[in-house]
C-alpha cells in the first residue's frame, strides 16, 4: 500500500521544494494534482525535458516516489474542438507518466464543457444535457484505453459532485463495461454523500475496482433535513463538500477503513485536504500519522 500526499497546498513551491516538503512531513509518495508548470488545468501539459527531468532528480534526492499523476482536461465535452484538444492533452500527459516511470493517473468524469462556451445551466453547461458529455467521454476512452494498456498505465477515475457522473452508479457500471484491467475506480471520501447513502454497502460493492482512495473528512450536507447548508436565496442550485482533517466531518473512519480493508485494498491511499492552506504543514504531518494509524489497525 503507498500512502501518498496531494500537495496541492503547497503548490506555490517549485518542484524540487515541493519534493523536499513532502519528504518533510513523513510521506515516501506523492500524488501530482494539476499545477501550472507541469499538468495544469484544461491546457497542454507544460512538462518539458528539462523539467521533467528536474522534477525525477528531486523525487530521487528526497527518497520519494511518483504515485500518481492527476490530469484534468475536458475529454466529455459535447464540443468536439474541446474534446479532440482534451484526448490529445491526455496522450501528451500519459507519455509524461511514462517519462516519469509512473504507472499510475488519475481523473475525474469531468463537468462536460468550458462554462465560457455557453450560459451554465447544469453541470454540463448551457443547451448540453448529461447524455451529451457521457457519449463524449466513451468517444475519449475508446481511443485512450488501448495507449494506456500499451503502455502500461492504470487510470483510476473518481465521480464528483458537480460532475455528468457524481454518484457510485452509474460510475462503477460504466468503468466496469470497459472491461479493462487499466481502468479502476477511485474513491475519494470526502465525495462519499453524494456518491450514495451506505458507505459500507457502495465499498463492499465496488470491491477489488477499487484501485485508490482519497482522504479527507466532509460533512453529510443531506442531514439534518438537508438543513446542514442553508443557501439564499432558497432553492438555488449549488453543489458542497468539503476536504478536510480526518475527524472534522462525519465520515466514519472505522467503517471506512474497515470496509476497504474486507476489499482485500492494496493500493494508493492520498491524503487529500485543501480546507486550510495556512496550516498545510501541520494538517499534512497529521494527516500521514492518522492515516497510518488506521492502515496498521485494519490492514495488519
Amino acid at each position: 500500500m503507498k500512502i501518498a500526499l496531494d500537495p496541492y497546498m503547497h503548490r506555490h513551491l517549485s518542484l524540487p521544494d515541493l519534493c523536499r516538503k513532502t519528504a518533510e512531513l513523513g510521506y515516501e509518495y506523492l500524488e501530482l494534482s494539476p499545477r501550472e508548470d507541469f499538468l495544469p488545468w484544461w491546457v497542454r501539459p507544460r512538462a518539458h525535458k528539462e523539467r521533467i527531468a528536474e522534477f525525477k532528480k528531486a523525487l530521487s534526492d528526497h527518497d520519494l516516489q511518483l504515485a500518481s499523476l492527476l490530469p484534468m482536461y475536458r475529454w466529455a465535452s459535447p464540443h468536439e474542438d474541446e474534446r479532440r484538444a482534451a484526448v490529445n492533452y491526455w496522450k501528451e500527459a500519459i507519455q509524461v507518466a511514462v517519462e516519469m516511470g509512473c504507472t499510475t493517473m488519475n481523473s475525474e468524469f469531468g463537468r462536460g464543457p468550458s462554462p465560457d462556451r455557453g450560459h451554465k445551466v447544469s453541470c454540463c453547461g448551457g443547451v448540453h444535457s448529461h447524455e451529451s458529455s457521457e457519449a463524449a467521454w466513451w468517444r475519449s476512452m475508446e481511443e485512450l484505453v488501448p495507449i494506456l494498456e500499451s503502455e502500461g498505465v492504470t487510470l483510476n477515475v473518481e465521480p464528483h459532485p458537480e460532475d455528468w457522473c457524481e454518484t457510485l452508479h452509474p460510475a462503477l457500471d460504466m468503468l466496469k463495461t470497459i472491461g479493462s484491467d487499466n481502468v479502476k475506480f477511485l474513491y475519494c471520501t470526502p465525495h462519499t454523500f453524494y456518491f450514495g447513502d451506505d458507505m459500507q454497502a457502495m465499498i463492499a460493492e465496488a470491491g477489488s475496482m477499487i484501485a485508490h482512495v482519497h482522504i479527507a473528512d466532509t460533512y453529510n450536507h443531506k442531514a439534518s433535513s438537508g438543513l446542514r447548508y442553508i443557501v439564499n436565496p432558497p432553492g438555488a442550485k449549488v453543489t458542497v463538500h468539503q476536504h478536510m482533517d480526518m475527524h472534522q466531518g462525519e465520515i466514519d473512519w472505522d467503517q471506512f477503513f474497515g470496509a476497504l480493508a474486507k476489499t482485500g485494498f492494496d493500493g494508493i491511499v492520498t491524503a487529500c485536504v485543501f480546507g486550510w492552506e495556512e496550516r498545510a504543514d501541520e494538517s499534512g504531518r497529521f494527516m500521514r500519522q492518522e492515516i497510518q494509524a488506521y492502515v496498521d489497525k485494519y490492514f495488519r
